[in-house]
């Protein structure tokens, strides 16, 4: 019956698509190409309407199995593009930026700008309107290459301009690239989103010419409009401004300070609290404890020397002095069940001292202080201190051992 052949064919149709889908999963090309076949021959007898549509779904999947076939050309795979620009008119644009991304991936520049530059001129009747957002990220991606043109041609002149020559083609050309690359990427930025790429082209643009004002408008807008999605770079890109322009350490705090918000693991936190250290402020001073024990609270700083001599010397400091103990002794609280298994365990004690010294020398310094003289890596790194006769290491065992009263007030 009819009914019937229809739901056999859809059987084997989504039995076909399983295949391919496996096939990707396990990275075999030439299988997968094989499925697709097979799949896109079985298309010609179906009449069903599905959400995505057949023809999305073969340039999906066949353009991940043409990038990655190993008897594939690139003609093979800007010929597949092409036919996939004519099957749907929704998808146009979105088929001509993949398309755009593969040539650059491959090198091919000219090729790429080429294509967009065709994209941009593309009128379907509605679907204009209907596809403004993906016209403006053609228009976009458009400017990345003017701005990277505008680059070449910027470090040829300096390049000139350092033998003594000026060249005045290579400057008016750079001018262009300038001018094409600034009014597409203003546009994009102005769409709330993430566009860090973006933001970063459009700024060196404007501080190589001086506009110095008009760069800090873009990136405040950026960090702090509420209608973009929160975004740690945003915040990344202000402070590095901030600090090229050589702002105040109150703004460049004030930009650090919402970024540990964000990302308390960030890699400027070491940055962020060595302003902090150098503050008059008791307020400020107790936020970079704060800020260093959060760091130190995620994986990807376990092994980083420069974070656990910040946290050595600040409780260092705080113990020689014995104010504000009720410091480390708050940050410690919510730590004590899990930081001496996290940082402090003998294997780990082991590990640094073979690997790196210096980071053994503070990690023992903090972990004496926290966790007392009893503690196996301050036991453990103090002796082969000793035993290698490092004095510094001597040292530390005698401060520990002075100050063994503190672990008690810490731990209460």
């Amino acid at each position: 019956s009819s009914s019937e052949h229809k739901l056999n064919f859809k059987k084997s149709k989504e039995a076909c698509l399983s295949y391919i889908q496996d096939a990707l999963l396990q990275k075999q090309w030439k299988r997968a190409a094989e499925f697709l076949t097979c799949y896109v021959e079985s298309l010609e007898k179906d009449y069903s309407r599905e959400h995505i549509g057949p023809s999305e779904m073969i340039w999906r999947i066949g353009t991940e199995i043409l990038w990655h076939h190993s008897q594939s050309s690139m003609k093979e795979f800007n010929c597949f593009m092409e036919q996939m620009k004519t099957l749907g008119v929704k998808r146009y644009l979105k088929v001509c930026l993949e398309h755009v991304f593969h040539l650059l991936c491959d090198g091919q520049i000219d090729e790429a700008y080429q294509n967009l530059s065709l994209a941009e001129s593309w009128r379907f009747g509605e679907q204009t309107a209907i596809q403004d957002k993906e016209m403006k990220l053609i228009q976009a991606y458009r400017g990345l290459l003017d701005y990277y043109s505008w680059s070449k041609q910027k470090n040829i002149l300096l390049e000139h301009s350092e033998d003594g020559f000026s060249d005045l083609a290579v400057e008016q050309e750079m001018h262009g690239y300038f001018r094409k690359a600034a009014v597409n990427l203003k546009e994009i930025i102005k769409i709330p989103g993430v566009w860090d790429i973006f933001v970063k082209c459009y700024v060196d643009l404007l501080e190589f010419y001086g506009d110095h004002n008009e760069a800090r408008q873009v990136l405040n807008e950026y960090a702090y409009n509420s209608k973009f999605p929160a975004n740690p770079n945003a915040h990344v890109y202000l402070y590095q401004f901030l600090k090229r322009q050589g702002e105040s350490k109150k703004s460049l705090i004030s930009a650090l300070k919402i970024l540990h918000d964000i990302v308390p693991s960030h890699e400027l936190m070491i940055d962020f609290n060595t302003m902090l250290q150098k503050s008059k402020k008791r307020k400020k001073r107790r936020l970079g404890l704060e800020v260093i024990f959060a760091a130190l609270d995620y994986a990807g700083w376990k092994e980083n020397t420069k974070a656990w001599s910040c946290l050595a010397k600040q409780v260092k400091q705080i113990v020689i002095s014995e104010k504000h103990l009720d410091w480390i002794k708050q940050e410690w609280s919510s730590r004590k069940d899990w930081w001496p298994a996290f940082h402090f365990s003998r294997y780990l004690a082991k590990r640094n001292w073979q690997e790196n010294k210096s980071l053994s020398y503070e990690k023992a310094l903090v972990a004496g202080i926290l966790l007392g003289k009893g503690c196996k890596y301050f036991k453990y790194v103090s002796h082969q201190g000793c035993k290698a006769q490092l004095k510094r290491f001597r040292m530390l065992k005698k401060f520990v051992n002075r100050h063994s009263p503190v672990y008690l007030r810490i731990s209460g």
